[in-house]
This record gives C-alpha cells, sequence and structure tokens, in this order.
C-alpha cells in the first residue's frame, strides 16, 4: 500500500478520576460488548448551541503541540485567526483534497464511471485509503501534487521527499494552502465538483475506514453546519470506533517506512500528526485549517483531546459552540450505548483518555467496576449516547454542574 501510519441507586463507592487498569479490563470484558442493534435513544436532552463567547487573543496551543493555524473568513475576506500559517506539516489524508481535484480537474462527476463515484464517495466521507492508493498509483502519484501546486497557485506544498515518493501522506502542506484550497473548491471549481466535495465532507462519517473516531477538533468544536477532511498519521493503538469489537492491540504500520524519521525531509515525518480542516457556520462562512504535530508517544485520545481544545480557542466567525460541559475520561474501549443499560446496544468506543461534551445525565442500570458502583450515565450529544459516569473523570458519582436528561427522544 501507499498510505502511511495514521491516520479514542445508591454508591458502594465514592469515584476518583482514576481507576485500577485491572478493574477495567474485567469490566469491558464482561459488560462493555455486544453489538448495535436498532434501538430507540431513551430520554436525554440534547442542547441547542449557544453563540461562541469571545475568544482570547491568541489561540491557545497545548504544551508540547506545535500548530499552524489559519481561519478566513469569507464574508470579510480577512483572516480571522493565523498562527504559523506557511509552517509545513505532512498532510496525512488532507492530502485527499488534492488528489480529488485532480481526478475531477477535467471531469464532471455527473458523467464519471461509478466505481470512481464510489472511491471519491469513501475517499472524502470515511477517508478511505485504498481509494487514495488507487488515485496515487494510476495518476503519477507525485505528479498530482505538482500539477495542483501549478493550478491553484499553492506557495508551500510539495510532493513526497526524495525517496518516499509513494507515499501521498507525506505530501508537505501549510495551513494557508489548506485555505486556499477549500477557497478554490468552494469559489472557482466548477458548481458540480464543488457540491460534489462539499456534500461528501458534510457527511463526514464519525468512524473513518480504519476504524479512527474522526469526528475531533472542528467536528466537536462546533454545532453543524460544517464540513470536514481530517488527517491522522502515527504510530497509535488500532482504532476502536464503531459497534464491533476492540482493537487494542497496537498498530505500527507496514506500509510506512521503518526509517522515516524528522531529518528525513524538510517536514517532520516522525511525530505524531493531528489535522482538522474543512468550513464552519451557514453557506460556509469560515475555513478553518489546524494542522499539529504532537510529542513521541502520544496517544490517539490525547492529540484528539489537545487538539479538540485548540480548536475551540480559535475565532470562527460564523461558528457556533455546542452546549454542554466538556470533561476527560479514563479508561480504555469504554463503550458509548443508546441507552443507559448495558446490553446490545453499542454505539462506539471512546478513544483512550478523550474528552468528551456532556449534555446532561440521569439514573440507568447500575454498573460495578469493584471497588465502584455507580447508577448514573453521562448523555453525549455529539454521539447520541450514553457512557456510564464511572468512566467520567470527576470525583462524584452525580456530575455537579451537568442537568438532568428530560427530554424524551
Amino acid at each position: 500500500m501507499f498510505r502511511i501510519a495514521r491516520h479514542s441507586h445508591t454508591t458502594a463507592a465514592r469515584r476518583t478520576p482514576r481507576r485500577p487498569l485491572a478493574a477495567t479490563a474485567v469490566f469491558l470484558s464482561l459488560s462493555f460488548t455486544g453489538a448495535a442493534l436498532p434501538h430507540s435513544v431513551a430520554a436525554a436532552t440534547e442542547p441547542t448551541g449557544d453563540s461562541v463567547s469571545v475568544t482570547p487573543s491568541s489561540p491557545q496551543v497545548p504544551e508540547g503541540v506545535t500548530a499552524g493555524v489559519a481561519v478566513f473568513d469569507r464574508q470579510t475576506g480577512t483572516f480571522a485567526e493565523q498562527l504559523a500559517p506557511a509552517a509545513t506539516f505532512r498532510s496525512a489524508s488532507v492530502v485527499k483534497l488534492l488528489i480529488a481535484l485532480d481526478f475531477l480537474w477535467n471531469r464532471s462527476p455527473d458523467s464519471m464511471p461509478a466505481a470512481d463515484r464510489t472511491r471519491l464517495d469513501v475517499m472524502l466521507r470515511s477517508s478511505q485509503d485504498a481509494a487514495a492508493n488507487h488515485y496515487w498509483s494510476a495518476y503519477g502519484g507525485p505528479s498530482i501534487v505538482t500539477r495542483m501546486v501549478s493550478r491553484l497557485g499553492l506557495a508551500d506544498t510539495a510532493p513526497p521527499p526524495g525517496g518516499y515518493e509513494g507515499y501521498w501522506g507525506y505530501t508537505a502542506m501549510s495551513a494557508r494552502d489548506t485555505v486556499k484550497t477549500y477557497r478554490h473548491i468552494l469559489e472557482s471549481a466548477p458548481a458540480p465538483v464543488r457540491d460534489f466535495i462539499m456534500e461528501r465532507l458534510r457527511q463526514s462519517t464519525r468512524c473513518a475506514s480504519d476504524s479512527f473516531d474522526q469526528h475531533f477538533g472542528i467536528a466537536g468544536a462546533f454545532d453543524r453546519p460544517w464540513a470536514v477532511k481530517q488527517g491522522w498519521s502515527g504510530t497509535y493503538a488500532k482504532g476502536n470506533c464503531g459497534s464491533g469489537g476492540t482493537a487494542a492491540a497496537r498498530d505500527t504500520d507496514a506500509s510506512a517506512p521503518a526509517s522515516a524519521g524528522a531529518g528525513a525531509a524538510s517536514v517532520d515525518l516522525s511525530r505524531p500528526a493531528l489535522h482538522t480542516t474543512g468550513t464552519v457556520g451557514a453557506g460556509d462562512r469560515s475555513i478553518v485549517a489546524v494542522l499539529t504535530l504532537h510529542p513521541d508517544g502520544t496517544s490517539y485520545g490525547k492529540a484528539y483531546t489537545d487538539l479538540g481544545r485548540l480548536t475551540r480557542s480559535l475565532n470562527v466567525p460564523g461558528g457556533t459552540a455546542p452546549k454542554g460541559k466538556w470533561y476527560g475520561t479514563w479508561g480504555q474501549d469504554v463503550a458509548v450505548r443508546t441507552a443507559p443499560v448495558v446490553g446490545d446496544n453499542l454505539l462506539t468506543r471512546l478513544p483512550a483518555g478523550v474528552e468528551v461534551l456532556v449534555g446532561c445525565q440521569k439514573k440507568g442500570q447500575l454498573v460495578s467496576v469493584p471497588p465502584y458502583s455507580n447508577d448514573w450515565w453521562a448523555y453525549l450529544p455529539q454521539y447520541g449516547g450514553y457512557v456510564t459516569n464511572i468512566y467520567i473523570s470527576h470525583p462524584d458519582n452525580q456530575l455537579p454542574d451537568v442537568p438532568l436528561c428530560t427530554t424524551q427522544k
């Protein structure tokens, strides 16, 4: 393959934010498995959004994170945020925008073969690597990037470095070039091409084709309407998104060269990368590009959380912050369920240690992870499901600043 590694009643005992991992493993194996069945979600409140409050004077970059940021307000024609906008990062799957544009340059989506429509659909919505591999191999690999640099007038974008020509995710891109790419799609591309690409980015699936949860950054920081193309690259634990079984093994991805390091090119090919790009607000008012690198060994959940915090700190005109309270979680493969009970109602699993938005809470089935027991469950509006409060990082069983779920769904 050509892709890179990358792209989670009565209380018996008072909870603390950290729990023994052994207890976690026992509980998960006994009661946090099961396939999702058609099932209506029990009573819950799905809060309405509030406008984004006044943001800090500059992006809030978490410690240890390297970031390139650009937020372009299409209504005013000006940048609302810029932080190292010309800095280059390995693109990971963000380059799939250029791959799609190159294929559609002299083609209409209305007349292209059904096989290509299917490939582009899953490449853009679910970030499928096999589709990107196909176009990279069939249409000249690095030449795709060279053509698009010339066509769009990109200043910082470059093909993968010598010796890594087969790895499309090693394409160098900057935040400002990413904004320019979206501006081309929205403002210059033929309407059928614009609509084809943007419709698929608006329909981004929470679970990517490789089972990574890709609704981080923009998708978590703002209420819809938004459209996203995300990117992730690094030696992360395998994705666990979806209603399938646990996938806890390490994923080093044999398709990425073991020798790739920071000195192999003008961009860092080694540190874990996580990128969120897309549009926010009615009429795609703001174009947002946040490209990040994280310290070696950073988990997917930690990178997901840090990117989310950075994105939420940005001034994004037209963006609406979702209502709720952000909390950390702990534990591996924590289940999100359609109702506050354990059973065959699994929606997905959280990336380990990720921060989640809690909209409301209610009592449900008593859950025990010795020595802890709790019958309170948190409703996560962005997932449309519940997690037991045992795995919310707060010492109280009932979260003190979260309302009760009252609205029937």
